[in-house]
């Protein structure tokens, strides 16, 4: 069998050298990769492709400005979804509307009430219910100008209401003795016109808390007695004794939330918390004290129907409660009640009007307003000083018609 002759070379033998040869020309590897295997000739044509339908579609399509902008309110589905994770792991979840999206609160008034906050071991119902409007309440341009409501008898409540994301215990701490004159110190050096009180429910306590509830109104009218004070208030299990120690302390609004209509209620609410005992609540404050303007505030989204509404706003008129809310209820987690629906923007404006057409003195309706929104603090406010001047101007009427019979009698 005759062998082929095999060429080796050592890698480190000098390079072999060049011969020109007139038929072939000189070809490195550079070349030999960039050059065509078979030669071209010039084009004389622009070539000839198949066509495609890519760049048409997406002329018809929808521009970069319309992509990113939000869309129109009429033409956004209730409830959004969107795919998240890796393909074949990905899960659907839930989009906010572009009405309930609010900034994240950063600006230097935020930071500065929140610090004062802290240093006199208080807490507000703005941080411990996760609010959205935090970043609008507490970013005025100064102090006076922020609304923060300040929740009492610290942070942890005996119920467990489905809706609500503050801590739960059936022993919570004690109360701080120091929190009532701590409280009423730090809204003085805000310099508030209004301030909201609130609290957790204290089913541990025997009074449920409403003596400390008044001892702190009572401080505040002490230190700043121009100040208005709103208390957002539970229903001490029905005890109408304590709804009337906190009604008569001092107090210009009792607000007390009924949540969501009446049948909602077993299922929203805690067990202890019923539809008739939260009416009652209302109906007896305004009886303890004339002129006491009574809040309550609903949410909507949980699954009530148009007809539970009216019926529930009929049932606040007919024990006069002066003001009620409307606001859109958002799910703080997962271990809370799901929404039914986003409403609307021009929903909760029906609303609105509706309330004010039944006889509510005032109705803030909208996606973001919760029970102590700002807007209707600066009504009430108005109300109540009007108030005060109207008694005042009906007071020095009589003296001076007191004065002027006397006189006359004489």
């Amino acid at each position: 069998m005759a062998l082929k002759a095999t060429r080796l070379r050592c890698l480190c033998a000098p390079p072999l050298p060049t011969i020109k040869h007139p038929l072939y020309p000189i070809r490195t590897f550079a070349t030999a990769i960039s050059e065509p295997t078979e030669p071209t000739a010039p084009p004389t044509s622009t070539p000839r492709r198949s066509p495609t339908t890519f760049k048409d579609r997406l002329n018809a399509g929808p521009s970069l400005a319309e992509f990113i902008s939000p869309p129109a309110e009429d033409d956004e589905p209730v409830i959004r979804t969107a795919l998240v994770g890796k393909a074949g792991k990905q899960k659907e979840i839930t989009r906010l509307p572009s009405w309930l999206q609010t900034p994240i609160p950063n600006n230097a008034n935020y930071k500065s009430i929140k610090r004062d906050l802290r240093g006199l071991n208080l807490h507000t119902v703005c941080e411990e219910a996760r609010c959205p409007n935090i970043s609008d309440c507490w970013g005025g341009s100064d102090k006076s100008a922020a609304t923060a409501t300040i929740m009492l008898m610290g942070d942890t409540c005996t119920r467990g209401c489905r809706f609500c994301s503050v801590k739960t215990s059936k022993t919570p701490p004690p109360l701080d003795p120091h929190e009532p004159e701590h409280t009423a110190e730090a809204l003085k050096r805000w310099g508030l016109g209004y301030v909201v009180l609130t609290s957790v429910d204290r089913d541990d306590l025997a009074d449920g808390g409403a003596n400390h509830f008044a001892e702190t109104i009572m401080k505040i009218k002490s230190k700043a007695p121009s100040m208005l004070v709103e208390a957002l208030t539970g229903d001490y299990a029905g005890d109408l004794e304590m709804v009337a120690k906190v009604a008569t302390s001092g107090l210009d609004v009792y607000a007390h939330n009924v949540e969501t209509v009446e049948k909602l209620t077993p299922m929203v609410r805690d067990r202890r918390a019923k539809f008739g005992q939260s009416l009652s609540v209302l109906k007896h404050a305004k009886e303890v004290k004339d002129g006491l303007i009574t809040k309550t505030s609903i949410m909507l989204g949980l699954g009530e129907t148009e007809d539970q509404l009216w019926e529930t706003l009929t049932q606040l008129r007919m024990i006069n409660v002066d003001v009620v809310t409307f606001g859109q209820y958002m799910r703080p987690t997962k271990r809370h009640m799901p929404v039914h629906t986003y409403v609307t923007p021009a929903i909760f404006e029906m609303w609105r009007q509706r309330a004010l057409n039944m006889g509510f003195l005032y109705c803030a309706s909208g996606p973001l307003v919760r029970s102590s929104y700002k807007a209707g603090e600066a009504f009430i406010e108005n109300v109540i000083k009007k108030r005060a001047r109207e008694n005042q101007t009906a007071i020095a009427e009589g003296a001076i018609a007191d004065s002027f019979a006397t006189t006359t009698a004489s």
